[in-house]
């Protein structure tokens, strides 16, 4: 026993499996009972063995394999295991041969076992009804490391093989996987179906669905086929996206250089999912709501979700399917970028959604993460494929596709493009890192790509950039940017662009130092104004940080706003730039609630948007820090909507823009929750006409969810019947985006025993577990209550959702709204016994955050000028 320890312990705790064999091919045969929830499978891998080496080595996970099955043919030799063991933590199984493994290619063979799980990853069930009666599918999510939950495999993404799959299936299912069908057989009730073998890929995009669809379909001018399957009955839903698809496949093309890959490309829409969607080879699988519009129930919001994420998605099939990260630290270059040309592909099918001007929020929310000193680098070691989960966040998403923003900003489209595809071409069908890219860019540029980019991935965080005019000269300084107000190690190369009074007087630099002076005579004289020209810099935002201006340039940018000199982006950076200094207690609040006065005649979307974002978390730290002044900020927020309130009106108005649809919505729900009468009023009357009569044009999909929220605000114990009469649509819905609607919109109650009751009501059997998420955002008012309901239902949750990104949503969403140093420390002491790695980050993440507002409130607490500065903006007449 002991000698055989010593042979296993060298494969355990290890992160990659060894090198000595390589699969080549894998034919798959699996055979899905949805009855029971189970299934079996025979799995033969031609395996190339290089190295001398007695064992072979590879992934399997909730599998039983049947050791009597394993053999290895190789050199007219079919060899049997002498062992066969399972190291479930390890998520690999040894097999162990008595002598040595002939060199070459053998071909290795398995029989094995599994559950068609409930927890959204592996090969699992997700439920549907048909004709009334609950029916079961079975779906593959195998990214990032669950294919070994299907089939014994080396489940990494540099070992590239070729699949043939076939099915065993009851023959009224439709079966789909990779590739086309090569052949069906029927017998008596049940079919078997044989797919082509699929090009060389990675197994985390291997996919099998089995179910009850329908579908709508569509060629590209080179005769690639395009489906998108849906719930029988749904097939209308999916136009839209298959529109989108067919487009998208045909842009892509001409960017990349390279056709698409595969003869064929279905889209499905899944009911149980836990991401947004999958990018699997050939087989698209997506949540509901990311896919599927319906032209009299969705909102505009829902119509530009579905295009951003088909056209990231498929994104994918070039950038991470033909050409795949070598291992999971390059992560962040599959995701960051395909979320950066989803837009690319967006604004060209459709312009009037000014799509550049909303990418800031990608940008934004990559900027609230990373300030935090618990963030992480875009690249980051992977040990267990355990940690992997975790770094699916906006580090990797959102960091990732900024700062490919900034660098193809800086290199220029043409030359950005021209590297772009050269580096597809070269890594085609096979495995690159981040240096490939950056070779690639560098070569086709001539410009420092690798050492520019390596100090935005390998280390944590970004700078801010503070500027100060002395005379004819702008003073440059970086440091490190966090919430906490410290400032932190760490120096970048940035690229930093300027303009003077004009978008045409401007500059471009490289600040490669920590600190650096520019004589900006030249500027000043050419921007031709009398007095101190306005100094923007980053200019429309493309550069991933922050600034901080001097009081004389921040006082010339606050009158350039309010005379409209400066573009959509600039605006709007400006803002989110003070308002995280605010943050950071190194802008007081009485000046970012001053800068905010000069935005009452904003006419943009995204500008208002984001105004509205920050508006709704101010009046919720004051509430915090002096309740006394809540109501006279409610009032000056509710004062600088009303330009816009009274342009848009409550009903749509023909022909007008998908921004406007999307503004109006957000608008009201902000105006519902600064207690505005006249729109409580107005949402109650209309909501009462709806229940009467579903079909009702008082409420188009665009104005549902403010007038949810609306009615929600008067809810309480004695008078219930709003929260009834929502669930009772719940109830009765089968639009998951309705659902998700409702879902978010009960938890904005402000009673606790309400919110008790809806919490309760989350993880019952009529909210799938994916949607649970969505009504996790409570009223500040209860967020006691939510805690006390976390801690409680703990052991419950870590059942049901096991390790994985969903988990970590309750802790980030319950604990991180608080604003005491007394939750914190109660929230330590809770999670102290009961942590594990997969929550780590996230636990500490939200313990900042709740650290972070405290200080805030504290510094809130102590600008004396505040009181006065809120009386004046409250009640000025504009």
């Amino acid at each position: 026993m002991a000698e055989q320890n010593q042979d296993y312990s060298q494969f355990r705790g290890q992160p990659r499996l060894p090198k000595f064999a390589n699969p080549k091919r894998y034919d798959l045969k699996l055979k899905p009972d949805l009855d029971n929830c189970k299934f079996t499978g025979v799995v033969q891998i031609s395996v190339d063995v290089v190295s001398d080496t007695k064992f072979l080595v590879l992934n399997a996970a909730d599998l039983s394999v049947n050791s009597k099955s394993v053999t290895f043919a190789s050199a007219n030799k079919v060899l049997e295991p002498v062992e066969v063991e399972l190291f479930e933590e390890d998520e690999i199984v040894v097999l162990k041969f008595k002598e040595s493994l002939p060199i070459g290619v053998g071909v290795l063979s398995l029989e094995f076992e599994g559950t068609l799980n409930d927890r959204m990853k592996g090969f699992y069930r997700s439920t549907y009804e048909h004709n009334g009666e609950k029916k079961n599918m079975a779906v593959t999510q195998f990214e990032p490391a669950d294919a070994r939950r299907c089939f014994p495999c080396w489940d990494e993404p540099a070992c590239k093989a070729t699949f043939k799959i076939t099915l065993e299936v009851p023959s009224e299912l439709v079966a789909l996987s990779n590739m086309p069908i090569a052949e069906e057989k029927q017998n008596g009730n049940l079919k078997t179906v044989h797919y082509q073998e699929s090009p060389i890929m990675s197994t985390y995009l291997v996919a099998v669905v089995v179910g009850l669809f329908d579908y709508v379909e569509d060629n590209t001018p080179d005769g690639i086929n395009v489906k998108v399957y849906s719930q029988v009955g749904k097939t209308s839903q999916g136009k839209f996206a298959l529109n989108v698809a067919v487009k998208t496949l045909g842009l892509y093309k001409d960017y990349f250089a390279v056709p698409y890959s595969l003869p064929k490309l279905d889209m499905i829409a899944i009911p149980d999912f836990a991401a947004g969607a999958m990018e699997n080879y050939g087989l698209v699988t997506y949540r509901e709501t990311a896919l599927l519009f319906d032209e009299k129930h969705s909102a505009a919001v829902n119509k530009q979700r579905v295009a951003t994420v088909v056209a990231h998605e498929l994104a994918h099939q070039w950038f991470g399917n033909l050409v795949t990260m070598e291992w999971w630290t390059h992560l962040w270059l599959n995701e960051g970028f395909a979320t950066w040309v989803s837009y690319l592909a967006a604004d060209s099918l459709f312009p009037e959604w000014k799509i550049w001007t909303q990418f800031l929020d990608e940008c934004t929310e990559g900027l609230r993460l990373d300030g935090l000193a618990e963030s992480h680098p875009i690249e980051v070691e992977v040990n267990h494929a355990s940690e992997i989960d975790e770094i699916f966040d906006a580090i990797s998403y959102r960091k990732g596709a900024s700062v490919i923003r900034m660098l193809q900003t800086y290199l220029g489209p043409e030359s950005f493009q021209r590297g772009l595809a050269s580096y597809v071409k070269k890594y085609a069908c096979s495995n690159a890192k981040t240096e490939d890219l950056w070779s690639a860019l560098e070569e086709h540029s001539g410009e420092p790509v690798n050492k520019l980019m390596s100090s935005w991935t390998k280390q944590v965080g970004y700078p801010v950039i503070s500027v100060k005019l002395k005379g004819q000269s702008l003073e440059f300084e970086q440091s490190r940017f966090l919430f906490t107000g410290a400032h932190g190690d760490g120096q970048w190369v940035v690229p930093i662009s300027l303009c003077c009074g004009s978008y045409d007087a401007r500059k471009n630099f490289l600040l490669q130092t920590k600190s650096e002076t520019l004589d900006v005579k030249d500027l000043l004289s050419a921007s031709g104004s009398s007095g101190r020209p306005w100094i923007k810099v980053n200019v429309e935002q493309t550069g991933f940080y922050r600034v901080k201006y001097d009081e004389d340039l921040s006082a010339g940018l606050r009158d350039a706003i309010e005379r409209n000199y400066l573009s959509t982006c600039d605006r709007n950076g400006i803002l989110d730039d003070y308002y995280s200094l605010s943050i950071s207690c190194e802008q007081p609040m009485s000046s970012l609630l001053a800068l905010m006065s000069a935005y009452r005649e904003e006419p943009e979307y995204t500008v208002l948007s984001n105004l509205i974002g920050v508006a709704s978390k101010v009046a919720k730290i004051v509430a915090d820090s002096s309740p006394e002044l809540v109501d006279d900020v409610k009032l000056f927020f509710i004062n600088l909507f009303q330009n816009s309130t009274e342009r848009l009106g409550w009903d749509p108005k023909p022909g007008e823009s998908h921004l406007d649809s999307m503004l109006r919505g957000e608008l009201l729900i902000a105006l519902a929750l600064f207690g505005h009468k006249e729109t409580l009023e107005e949402a109650n009357k209309r909501f009462s006409i709806f229940l009467q009569d579903r079909n009702s044009p008082v409420l188009p999909p665009d104005l549902r969810r403010a007038v949810y929220v609306a009615v929600m605000q008067g809810v309480n114990k004695s008078n219930r019947s709003g929260y009834d009469s929502l669930l009772k649509i719940y109830r009765e819905t089968d639009l998951s985006q309705e659902k998700t609607r409702i879902l978010g919109s009960l938890g904005t109650c402000r009673d606790p025993e309400i919110i008790q009751e809806f919490l309760d009501f989350l993880l019952s059997s009529e909210v799938r577990s994916q949607d649970v998420v969505f009504g996790l955002s409570v009223s500040s008012e209860s967020r006691e209550i939510a805690w006390n309901w976390l801690k409680a239902k703990w052991d419950h949750l870590t059942k049901t959702y096991g390790a994985g990104f969903l988990i970590t949503r309750f802790i980030s969403a319950i604990v991180s709204p608080f604003s005491s140093y007394e939750k914190a420390a109660e929230a330590e002491e809770f999670f102290s016994s009961r942590m594990k790695p997969y929550i780590l980050r996230t636990f500490k993440q939200s313990i900042e955050r709740v650290h972070i507002n405290a200080a805030w409130v504290k510094s809130i607490r102590n600008d004396k000028n505040l009181p006065q500065a809120v009386k004046e903006l409250a009640y000025r007449k504009y």
